[in-house]
């Protein structure tokens, strides 16, 4: 269902492509991604006509499901979700529109060691208390506390995330709307205020040492036991170049703690029949607005007037589609970079762009498998899911050392010699995605270079040494584990960005440090969606708030567009 909803046949297409013809759109979306969808739902209901251009077969983006192999639906990139953000679940009505969470109660971590032991984490503080018991009381005592000033942390960032950046216009011309531009400003800023004042001084000063420290400091300053820094800190550096001694990535740990399930803070949840789900729910809800998505519809350049305003875009089989407004949920590199036309674009915001950091060290396989891993610390024997199966397993990161030797090897151009693995087994909850008694495992892997620079990752038995590699490991901690493996769907840095045009394979859109948040995202002096072309908007993961499966970056996107279109 996932895939046929959206799936394009031959026929289909040039019915699709008269409909993009017939009409100048109010609206247009490059990407259908969770975000671009999220947009265009947001811009429908406000009685814009939309129509999104997906360049794939099947809408989502890197929140998509896909069956590679038969009988087994993979959440090919992104995996989890908890920061979809709760105002547009709720405004779009995503449950009516088929999304269902899972949540991974009661443990929602599992890190076991080569020693024998392991430590399950969850949101039942008795189990948290009891199992960090084993490696230090004093931890145990502690983790409570550090819980709370997250969320209080996190409590202080909610409004940010879901208001467009205070960013100064470049384009207002009128007395009255300057006035009203600074008033709305001085009234973010004292939102801001109030809550910094309600915060305390003692916490704000705790919540900038931790946006600017690095997650090592962090960590190392509330706890004592090796295996419980490393589980926690792998939330700072995921997804990332950065080791946990990087500063300023302490903002990444808070980032990937800030979401919830039902209302449930830092909860993470599976989706029932992958994060493809997400996507399609938030789809549904734009088609029911109005929305038109079209797939296999692919933009290869913007149209712009002589006067430096959008015309429309240009479709690579030469369709051309025409409107005064267009959405780019594509990353900013490949927006400004590939698809705008030279020499329209001011030579400082072109450079910005150029040389914002687009690395990544990630990569992602997706496997088939025909049982559970069986983890030897936990001494059972029965095939069934036990806890340790049901929430994210950290494979090679016992301690920060091994985490910042992973990451050395990356620096150095070689991957991780002992990489540092998520595992997480999302069928244990989600009997919608595997055949009855086998299983999907996604392993989320770092740290792998662009370019290694011993060997490349278009060579398939390059490749295939990696991969084993990865299992190699995971077997240290589950014996016969790759015995189990049917099949799999590897994406390294480069597959990333060819097939999910996610550029240097970077699953933020672009880095996630303090340089490039807020109102420096995607670059100075713009980063309230608008950008130096008018009529062209940024609504991806590469615009404020960052990335991550948020929907935020679409959703207030769209609140300026259609800002901008009431002025007009």
């Amino acid at each position: 269902m996932w895939k046929r909803s959206y799936t394009t046949t031959s026929s289909a297409a040039e019915s699709a492509t008269r409909t993009l013809k017939d009409k100048k759109w109010d609206a247009l979306v490059i990407g259908g991604g969770h975000n671009g969808l999220t947009a265009a739902a947001y811009l429908a209901r406000g009685g814009l006509s939309v129509a999104v251009l997906e360049r794939r077969h099947v809408i989502g983006g890197a929140a998509v499901t896909e069956e590679l192999i038969p009988g087994f639906k993979f959440s090919r990139c992104s995996y989890l979700q908890s920061l979809l953000r709760p105002c547009i679940i709720r405004e779009l009505e995503l449950a009516r529109h088929g999304l269902k969470l899972l949540k991974r109660t009661p443990a929602s971590s599992f890190t076991p060691c080569l020693d024998g032991r392991y430590l399950l984490l969850g949101p039942n503080k008795e189990l948290n208390h009891s199992q960090i018991s084993k490696f230090s009381k004093r931890d145990a005592d502690a983790y409570p506390r550090y819980e709370h000033q997250l969320e209080n942390f996190c409590k202080f960032m909610d409004p940010l995330l879901d208001s467009p950046p205070p960013e100064s216009s470049n384009s207002i011309s009128s007395f009255n709307d300057r006035l009203k531009d600074g008033m709305q400003k001085a009234a973010f800023w004292s939102r801001c205020l109030q809550q910094a004042v309600s915060l305390g001084q003692k916490d704000m000063v705790d919540f900038v040492d931790l946006l600017l420290s690095p997650a090592s400091k962090v960590l190392n300053n509330w706890f004592e036991a090796d295996v419980l820094k490393a589980t926690l800190a792998t939330d700072a550096v995921i997804g990332t170049t950065a080791t946990v001694h990087t500063p300023g990535n302490g903002y990444v740990l808070l980032h990937h703690v800030m979401g919830e399930t039902d209302g449930d803070r830092g909860i993470w949840s599976h989706v029932e029949g992958g994060m493809g789900s997400v996507s399609v729910a938030i789809g549904n809800a734009a088609k029911e607005a109005g929305a038109h998505i079209i797939t296999r519809a692919e933009v290869s350049q913007l149209i712009i007037e002589d006067s430096g305003a959008v015309k429309g875009v240009l479709l690579d089989d030469g369709t051309e589609v025409h409107s005064s407004v267009v959405l780019s949920n594509a990353t900013p590199y490949r927006t400004f970079m590939e698809l705008v036309p030279k020499n329209v674009l001011p030579d400082d915001f072109i450079r910005a762009i150029k040389y914002s950091d687009y690395s990544s060290g990630t990569t992602k396989i997706n496997l088939a498998v025909d049982k559970l891993p069986q983890f030897h610390c936990c001494k059972l024997s029965h095939s069934d899911a036990g806890l340790e199966h049901v929430g994210t397993i950290h494979i090679g990161s016992e301690s920060m050392e091994e985490i910042d030797s992973a990451c050395q090897d990356a620096a150095n151009g070689l991957p991780s010699r002992r990489p540092i693995i998520e595992m997480t087994i999302p069928s244990v909850l989600d009997k919608t995605i595997s055949p009855p008694g086998k299983h999907v495992i996604n392993l989320f892997i770092q740290y792998t270079p662009y370019k290694p620079s011993d060997g490349s990752w278009e060579d398939s038995t390059y490749r295939e040494s990696f991969a084993q590699r990865c299992f190699a490991l995971i077997n240290k901690y589950a014996p016969g584990f790759s015995s189990s493996v049917i099949g799999y769907d590897m994406l390294t840095p480069p597959d990333l960005e060819r097939e999910i045009g996610l550029t240097g394979g970077n699953i933020f859109h672009g880095a996630m440090r303090l340089d490039s948040l807020f109102l420096m995202r995607p670059v100075k002096k713009w980063s309230n969606y608008r950008t130096p072309l008018r009529g062209l908007y940024l609504c991806g993961s590469g615009a404020h708030p960052g990335g991550g499966v948020m929907g935020a970056p679409g959703r207030n996107a769209a609140h300026v567009v259609l800002q901008d279109v009431k002025k007009l």
